[in-house]
Order: structure tokens, then C-alpha cells, then sequence
């Protein structure tokens, strides 16, 4: 049986522009054009919502419904930076994540459950990661398959997390309202209405040869076989990541260099521990940096073999820190760790006699199952 999320980030767009803006928390925040123009609300809050403000809708008409509204021009590329945050902690638990969207996404965490827990852990992890790590909110729904994820997300909405458990199916789904279901619109609601067929329950007493001379053989049956909460489509997952990385700005510069390979061990760590959680290992290892006039040097070193030691990366990083970036004792403003070359772990088998590598990568896991119980600032390296 198949373990699935769907996981949809609560008014998004409007929510990151509170999250950048907490003055606004509360208010009606409308995102879009301006009503002075003809153009339409991209998203609105839930304060927005109140008002019978929704996306798609003239800005015009939105100020008409919501006058105290606070209206702001999307800022896309900030949305995409805060989704990416959220797709790397996706992909912390499944590399099977399929976007639709920036706002939403299908995990399958069918065999992430051996490593972390049932599905319901991990949607419970995952939503509190996102409001412990980020600042939002995002509905959750588990199922055994993408329809019924779908449509748990949305029944509790905002902030919710709800669960359609194997066997359940027809009877979670017999109130819902017939327009839930994939694939009927407007106009299939109408004709579904003429029929006496206005919940999903309905369409189950409905003689199938009925529905078969009204939209077809093809489309009844697949009328049908929502309604029963069927659907054997996979999540497809996006292509491959191709790289991995870490990097943090500081408050202040730093030119301490033992404070600065501190802070790069740190970052090290974290790279190597989603290697490891995607099921990877890297062949190159990459080191970025900014100097306080934003130049922004990089340095990488291949690997004689990929890994996803914890060592190997810091040893890397080390080297090129300290032997490939020519600082000269320079301060810096950011630093970051990277690698990329990635291949599936089964591909990138240990070599002969590398015993040290290999002990090393056994503490790994040991410390990865030790976060994974008491969290990740329960045990690091030294």
C-alpha cells in the first residue's frame, strides 16, 4: 500500500509577504495588480478571504469587496527562493517529490517510512519543519494514493493535517460535494445536478449504465472509481538534484579564520547529512565565498571516489578553504558548502581497503539515527 502526501502551503504568496512584512499579520492582504489597473489578485490572505476576495479576481473588484485591504505586486522571485527552502526539506525525507507548483507538491513516503517513521510522522515532521525552519504554515494531506492526498489537504484548511486511512475512502469522500473530484467542472456539475447526483455518495447509487449514456463510458467509469477513492497514477518525481549546498551570510564579517572553519564544518555537516537522507554521494566538492565588496570567489576539488561522508566533505572543504581560496586573512560576509557530481548511493560503492572511510561513514548513520530520534542538535561531530 502506498504512503502518500500532498502538502499545500497555506495562501502562499500573501503569507510570504507577512512573513517579510509582520505588520501586516491580521490584515487583508491582497496580492496583485493595483485596482487603478486592469489587472487581476494573484492570492489573497485569509483575512482577504472573508470578504469573497479570491485569486483570479479584478483587482478592482477586490478593493470593492475588501476597501481596507492592503495590496502588494507579487515578488516572484522571493516566492520561488522561500519555495526552494521548502522542496529541500521535502527532499530530506523522499527523493520522489513531484511540484506542481511552488505552493504544493506530492511526496510518495512509501519506503521513507523504514527510515523515519509512519506517514503520518513524517507529515507531521515535515509541517513542523516548515513552521520551525521558515515561518509558514502548510496544509497536509496522507492517503493511500494522489486524489485522496489532494483532497485531505484541503478539508481542514488552514493549517491543517488530515488523514484518509486504507478502507476509509468511499465514506470520507460520500459528503464531499460532487465538483471535488478531479475533472468536473462547472459544466459536468450541472449535468451530474440534472441527474440527482450532488455528492459523491450519490454517484455510487447511481446506475453506472446511467451515467455511461450521459458522459460515456470512459468518463463514468472514471467518475466511478473516484467516487470509491481510486487512483493508481505514482507521484513523478522532479528530474534529479544536481547539486547540494549550504551557505550562511553573517551578521557581521568575520575574518577569524578558526571561527570561519567552524562555521564551514557546520555547513559540511548539513550537506552531507542530506546526502545521505536523499540517498546520494558526490563526486566534487565546492567552496563559496564573498568578501565584503560582493566579490564571490568559488573553489571546487573532485573526489577519488564519491562519498557521503560526513569527514570526506569537511576535509574537502578544509582544503580548499585553506589552501585553494587565497583569502590572505581577508574577512568575509558569506560562506557556503556545496558538492554536486551526485549519484545514487548503490552506484557509488566503496572502494578496497578504504576501512577509515568506511568506519567514518558507520558513525555517520549512527549519529543520523540519533538525530532522527532526539533531534538534530542532540549529537555532531566534534
Amino acid at each position: 500500500m502506498r504512503a502518500i502526501l500532498h502538502i499545500d502551503m497555506d495562501a502562499f504568496f500573501a503569507s510570504v509577504e507577512v512573513l517579510d512584512r509582520p505588520e501586516l499579520r491580521g490584515r487583508p492582504v491582497i496580492v496583485g495588480d493595483t485596482p487603478e489597473g486592469r489587472g487581476v489578485v494573484a492570492a489573497a490572505s485569509y483575512e482577504a478571504r472573508r470578504f469573497g476576495v479570491h485569486s483570479a479576481m479584478s483587482a478592482a473588484q477586490a478593493r470593492r469587496l475588501c476597501p481596507g485591504g492592503v495590496f502588494i505586486r507579487p515578488r516572484h522571485r522571493r516566492y520561488s527562493e522561500i519555495s526552494k527552502k521548502i522542496v529541500t526539506i521535502f527532499r530530506d525525507y523522499t527523493p520522489l517529490v513531484e511540484t506542481i507548483s511552488l505552493d504544493e507538491a506530492f511526496l510518495d513516503v512509501t519506503a521513507s517510512q523504514k527510515l523515519f517513521g509512519t506517514a503520518v510522522e513524517i507529515g507531521r515532521a515535515i509541517k513542523k519543519r516548515i513552521k520551525d525552519e521558515i515561518g509558514l504554515t502548510a496544509s497536509v494531506g496522507v492517503a493511500p494514493n494522489k486524489f485522496l492526498a489532494k483532497i485531505a489537504s484541503d478539508l481542514e484548511k488552514p493549517n491543517g493535517f488530515v488523514v484518509i486511512e486504507p478502507g476509509t475512502e468511499a465514506a470520507r469522500l460520500a459528503t464531499l460535494n460532487v465538483n471535488r473530484l478531479w475533472g468536473v467542472g462547472p459544466v459536468m456539475d450541472r449535468e451530474l445536478g440534472r441527474l440527482g447526483i450532488r455528492l459523491v455518495g450519490d454517484i455510487l447509487k447511481t446506475d453506472p449504465k446511467r451515467l455511461e449514456r450521459r458522459f460515456g463510458m470512459e468518463s463514468a467509469r472514471a467518475l466511478i472509481d473516484l467516487a470509491r477513492g481510486l487512483d493508481d497514477r505514482p507521484v513523478v518525481p522532479d528530474s534529479a538534484p544536481k547539486s547540494i549546498s549550504e551557505e550562511t551570510t553573517f551578521e557581521r564579517d568575520i575574518g577569524d579564520s578558526a571561527r570561519l572553519v567552524e562555521i564551514l564544518d557546520g555547513l559540511a555537516d548539513e550537506v552531507a547529512r542530506r546526502m545521505r537522507r536523499q540517498g546520494y554521494r558526490a563526486r566534487t566538492v565546492h567552496l563559496k565565498a564573498r568578501y565584503p565588496d560582493f566579490t564571490t570567489p568559488t573553489r571546487s576539488l573532485t573526489l577519488p571516489s564519491p562519498t557521503a561522508s560526513t569527514v570526506a566533505i569537511r576535509k574537502a572543504a578544509r582544503e580548499l578553504f585553506e589552501q585553494k581560496l587565497g583569502r590572505a586573512g581577508r574577512a568575509l560576509r558569506l560562506i557556503g558548502v556545496g558538492v554536486s557530481g551526485l549519484v545514487p548511493e548503490d552506484e557509488g560503492q566503496l572502494e578496497l581497503f578504504r576501512e577509515g572511510d568506511d568506519r567514518a561513514e558507520k558513525i555517520d548513520h549512527l549519529i543520523d539515527r540519533i538525530q532522527k530520534k532526539h533531534g538534530d542538535d542532540s549529537i555532531r561531530r566534534g
